[in-house]
């Protein structure tokens, strides 16, 4: 078993501009989180969606725990999301008016052991945006090049 589990959304940023993040526990069952412990888990395709007033993570990918019997669980489910009730309406409010997604970027398990996963308010990059990012990397690697040359 890993001791720190931290799984990250690594097109998130390219894909989205970042306006806004959250923390949130997320509701997992025991062989859910007996899986997440051994780093089995993806959020890569992932998004967060409104149902009645709670939010839920779908297409999150938690693979299924290879000791468990028939109680285990199944691989690609909505996961429920915990946060307060104030910063679920401010989230139910920006994503019906503004028409921004809620995407998570990070599912990692904290000092005390739980589960939580970072999501952040985001609103969706055009392709020049993309090539801007792709430029700006490139003149970084450029620059460091250089820099550890002399």
């Amino acid at each position: 078993m890993q001791k720190n589990i931290n799984i990250l959304n690594k097109r998130a940023k390219f894909e989205f501009e970042i306006l806004d993040k959250y923390t949130a526990g997320i509701v997992l069952t025991g062989t859910e989180i007996k899986s997440l412990r051994l780093g089995k888990a993806s959020i890569a395709e992932s998004f967060c969606e409104f149902q009645n007033l709670e939010l839920f993570v779908i297409n999150s990918h938690i693979e299924e725990y290879a000791n468990s019997s028939h109680f285990n669980h199944k691989a690609k489910t909505e996961r429920k999301l915990l946060l307060n009730k104030k910063e679920l309406k401010s989230l139910h409010k920006s994503v019906q008016n503004k028409g921004l997604t809620i995407i998570p970027l990070r599912l990692f398990i904290n000092e005390k052991g739980l589960a939580k996963i970072d999501i952040a308010l985001c609103k969706g990059k055009k392709n020049y945006d993309k090539r801007e990012t792709i430029k700006d990397r490139d003149n970084k690697i450029a620059l460091d090049r250089l820099k550890k040359a002399h």
